[in-house]
C-alpha cells in the first residue's frame, strides 16, 4: 500500500505544469551532512603464532561477539530467557578464538571443498540444536544484525575447525553405534528414556559436539600461553 501511494504521488507531480510543479513542490534545500552512525566496531584485538603472529592481528567484532554470547546463552540451561552474562560473553570468546586457530592450521589431507560445505552444513545443525531451535538461531542472528553471509562464514570456520580435531588429533567426527549406545545407555544424553532407534540422527549430532566442544577447550587450554588478547575501549 505504501508503494502505491508513492507511485500515485509521482504520477499527481508529472501531470502538473512546470511552473505549477515548482511551486507545489519546491525543491528542499539540501539537508546538513548527519552525524556518523557506528554500524559495528571491534571489540577485541588478538594474534597468535598460528594465525600469523603480530604481523597478522585478529579482529572480532561487537556483533559477531554478541550474537555467539547469545548461542552460548540460549545453549545453557540456566540462563535467562533472552539475557546473556559475562560467563556467555567469556565462553563465546574462547570458542571464538579456539576456531580460529584450529581453523589456521594445516590439514592433511587437505579437505576439499566438498568436504568442508558437507562440515560446515552440519556445524549449521548442531548449531541450530545447540540453540535449541532454528528459529531461535535466526532470532538471535537477527538480534545483533548478523547476515546470511557472516553466519556462514562462522560455519565454515567451525567446519575447518573440525576437520583439524578428526584428522589431526583424534577421529571423532563419525562415532559408531556402539559408542552411541553407550552414550545413551549412560543416561548423561539429552534422549534419557528413549529409544536409540528413534534418537540416533540427534544423538550423534549431540555427542560430536560435545567431543568437538572437550576438544576446543582442551587445545584453548594449552594454546592459551601463546595468545596475546587485548579488549579494545570504545571511544
Amino acid at each position: 500500500m505504501r508503494r502505491l501511494g508513492i507511485f500515485t504521488t509521482l504520477l499527481a507531480l508529472a501531470s502538473l505544469p512546470l511552473g505549477a510543479r515548482a511551486q507545489e513542490a519546491p525543491v528542499a534545500p539540501p539537508a546538513p551532512p548527519s552525524a556518523p552512525v557506528a554500524l559495528d566496531r571491534v571489540v577485541v584485538r588478538w594474534h597468535a603464532p598460528e594465525t600469523g603472529g603480530v604481523r597478522r592481528p585478529q579482529f572480532i567484532f561487537e556483533r559477531e561477539l554478541a550474537f555467539e554470547a547469545r548461542i552460548e546463552a540460549l545453549a545453557d540451561p540456566d540462563a535467562e530467557p533472552g539475557l546473556y552474562r559475562d560467563r556467555h560473553i567469556r565462553a563465546a570468546l574462547d570458542r571464538h578464538v579456539a576456531e580460529t586457530l584450529l581453523a589456521s592450521l594445516p590439514i592433511s589431507p587437505a579437505p576439499t571443498s566438498a568436504e568442508v560445505a558437507q562440515r560446515a552444513e552440519a556445524a549449521r545443525i548442531s548449531l541450530e540444536q545447540r540453540a535449541r531451535g532454528r528459529a531461535r538461531l535466526l532470532a538471535a542472528a537477527a538480534a545483533e544484525g548478523v547476515s546470511s553471509d557472516e553466519l556462514d562464514a562462522m560455519l565454515r570456520r567451525q567446519a575447518r575447525a573440525s576437520l583439524y580435531l578428526d584428522r589431526m588429533v583424534a577421529p571423532m567426527l563419525e562415532p559408531s553405534d556402539f559408542e552411541l549406545k553407550i552414550a545413551l545407555r549412560s543416561g548423561a544424553t539429552p534422549f534419557k528414556d528413549q529409544r536409540y532407534e528413534d534418537v540416533a540422527p540427534a544423538l550423534k549430532r549431540w555427542y560430536v559436539g560435545q567431543r568437538l566442544a572437550q576438544a576446543l577447550d582442551a587445545y584453548y587450554q594449552n594454546a592459551r600461553a601463546r595468545v596475546s588478547l587485548s579488549i579494545v575501549s570504545a571511544r
